[in-house]
């Protein structure tokens, strides 16, 4: 009986845990912090892929650093929609999603002409919404245990308490350089 119910659970597990997922995703991000004083804003931010950082800008120096996880496939430029890779290049923060699938969102000015371009060239879909954004709504509590391993599909992720913060300190318009 014990075991004919241990075998029960594990099989229902994988079920529960994508509903869950499938649940908190649609529920959204919460309430985004307020925007901090503009003299605390960053200029431009810097994400170094090999280096796994993301770093907020202002004046050319550091004033934040964040550790992240990337696409699940993080070597090289992003060519098309569903490679997993996480583009390269100067973009610009253009807008942010408070009800985004994970902790917030902010939007990353991907793809640009040029990446429009090649992808026409190739006959396939350049792909978007690439975004730097906190863990998957619902798993909040994985904190650091998300850069475990790349795991999104082309986008920079943090912490959720580190997006609050990410959130808070950069405009929109702001530029991003995301360097191999």
């Amino acid at each position: 009986m014990r075991l004919r119910l241990l075998l029960i659970t594990l099989l229902l597990l994988p079920v529960a845990v994508i509903a869950y997922t499938q649940v908190m995703v649609r529920i959204g991000s919460g309430t985004p912090p307020p925007m901090a004083a503009s003299t605390e804003w960053a200029d431009a931010i810097h994400v170094n892929k090999s280096d796994r950082r993301l770093d907020l800008l202002q004046g050319g120096e550091i004033i934040r650093s964040y550790t992240i996880s990337l696409g699940a496939a993080p070597e090289n430029h992003k060519q098309q929609e569903g490679d997993e890779r996480t583009p390269e290049g100067t973009y610009v923060i253009d807008w942010r999603n408070q009800n985004s699938v994970a902790h917030l969102s902010l939007h990353i000015s991907y793809p640009n002409e040029a990446d429009i371009a090649h992808a026409d060239a190739h006959g396939v879909s350049p792909g978007g919404n690439i975004m730097i954004h906190g863990v998957l709504n619902g798993w909040g509590f994985l904190g650091p245990l998300h850069r475990m391993w790349d795991w999104t599909n082309g986008c920079i992720a943090v912490t959720n308490a580190e997006m609050q913060e990410i959130w808070s300190l950069v405009p929109d318009g702001t530029p991003i350089t995301i360097d191999s």
